[in-house]
C-alpha cells in the first residue's frame, strides 16, 4: 500500500525556519508530481507550492521568495524549506502526491494504478 509520510512541523518564533520533509512508500511505480498545502483554522485548504517529476516549481502568492520545495526522486522524497515564517503561516501542512501504483498480477507482469494520495499533515504554529 502507497502512503505519504511527513515530517519537520512544530513551532517555531516569527523569522524563523522550519523545513518539511515528505516520503512515498510502497510499492511505487512513478511519482508525478508533488505539492504541498495548508489548512489554517478556520480557513480552507490552500495549495502552497508544488514540483513536476522533471524538478519545474510554482508558488502560490503567499510562500513567494520566504518559500523553497525540492524533491529527492531517488529517496521519493519532497521537501518545503520555509524561511522567514510569519504568524499567518500556522497552519497543519499537507503533502500531495500524483503517482503510479504499481499491482503485481503474476511473477512476470504488473499493472499500473493512479492515485492521487494526501499525507496525514504536520502542524507548523508560528509564534509572533
Amino acid at each position: 500500500q502507497v502512503q505519504l509520510v511527513e515530517s519537520g512541523g512544530g513551532l517555531v518564533q516569527a523569522g524563523g525556519s522550519l523545513r518539511l520533509s515528505c516520503e512515498a512508500s510502497g510499492n511505487i511505480f512513478s511519482i508525478n508530481a508533488m505539492g504541498w498545502h495548508r489548512q489554517a483554522p478556520g480557513k480552507q485548504r490552500e495549495v502552497v507550492a508544488s514540483i513536476t517529476s522533471g524538478g519545474s516549481t510554482t508558488y502560490a502568492d503567499p510562500g513567494k521568495g520566504r518559500f523553497t520545495i525540492s524533491r529527492d526522486n531517488a529517496k521519493n522524497t519532497v521537501y518545503l524549506q520555509m524561511n522567514s515564517l510569519k504568524p499567518e503561516d500556522t497552519a497543519v501542512y499537507y503533502c500531495n502526491a500524483d503517482l503510479q501504483e504499481r499491482q503485481d498480477i503474476n511473477r512476470r507482469s504488473y499493472t499500473t494504478k493512479t492515485r492521487n494520495l494526501w499525507g496525514q499533515g504536520t502542524q507548523v504554529t508560528v509564534s509572533s
